[in-house]
């Protein structure tokens, strides 16, 4: 699929992950190529917010890492418009399907308009205490509701369009879009979603006595969690710093406006021949990075 992307003014940010080996040498190698063919490229590490917030500017954003390097480069694509090619650096690579040593023909492919674009499915979750919204979160993989230190599970009361669905007896609850079915919802005994799909996964973690399996529900559900507990729980959204959350504290989680657009060099049914790859081992259990 061709794109237009004129190249003699295309613009482009390269982030890189400054605790990757090789990752600034080959931030700095890719944006020297662009620029001899006429393109504009600059790069920074993705941990510069200043930089990050000038990705209005340019015309597409570049990833150089694992997914967890996608996962905030995609969302800083999302808040902009602007679509993230991913160079994989990283251990797994789900969300990243360019490699390395074939950077120089991804990149001349791009500047020749010769790729699709793949759009991402994201969440926004809301942690409400008291009927007041104290802080907003755009979710690419998945919100984590979860118990703290204290090994004793959490009570976990979930409404579906304002209509109780039931009570979770459990470690946590994972809600996912269909990028984060192959993350930790994976993990958890979730089934896996093609990445062109527009559901939201919610998936109970070791529930007890509880209803046990995920459940698949349609893009314009709104989903309320309410947690009742009397030690520590905990919220993560995409693997991001835990905030504690008191009894009572409610996350309500919908569909975002927001989408992720990801710059991709192969056909869609590639995503099954990685995923088959990607099942038939796992490349980070044996490295320590």
């Amino acid at each position: 699929m061709t794109q237009p992307f004129p190249s003699p003014s295309g613009r482009f940010i390269i982030f890189y992950h400054p605790k990757l080996r090789d990752s600034f040498s080959l931030a700095e190698e890719i944006t020297n190529f662009i620029i001899k063919r006429g393109a504009s490229a600059e790069f920074s590490s993705i941990d510069d917010e200043a930089r990050r917030a000038r990705a209005a500017n340019a015309d597409m954003l570049i990833a150089l890492g694992g997914d967890g390097t996608m996962l905030k480069v995609a969302r800083t694509g999302a808040f902009n418009d602007k679509p993230v090619l991913g160079i994989n650096l990283g251990r797994f690579g789900f969300l990243v399907d360019v490699q390395p040593s074939e950077w120089p023909e991804t990149m001349m492919r791009v500047l020749n308009g010769d790729y699709r674009i793949e759009e991402r499915l994201m969440l926004h979750a809301s942690h409400c205490q008291s009927g007041v919204t104290i802080s907003a979160h755009e979710v690419l993989n998945e919100v984590v509701i979860a118990r703290g230190s204290i090994i004793r599970p959490i009570r976990l009361q979930a409404m579906v369009d304002d209509a109780p669905l039931t009570t979770y007896v459990a470690d946590g609850l994972i809600v996912a879009t269909p990028t984060g079915s192959t993350a930790y919802a994976l993990a958890a005994g979730g089934p896996i979603l093609p990445p062109n799909a527009k559901n939201v996964l919610l998936v109970p973690i070791a529930p007890h006595l509880t209803m046990d399996r995920a459940i698949v529900l349609p893009p314009d559900t709104v989903l309320d969690i309410m947690v009742r507990t009397e030690h520590q729980a905990l919220f993560s959204a995409d693997g991001r710093v835990s905030v504690p959350l008191q009894d009572q504290d409610t996350l309500r989680v919908h569909v975002s406006r927001n989408v992720a657009r990801f710059v991709r060099m192969t056909p869609p049914s590639y995503f099954y021949k990685t995923l088959a790859e990607r099942m038939a081992q796992n490349p980070s259990a044996d490295k320590a990075k």
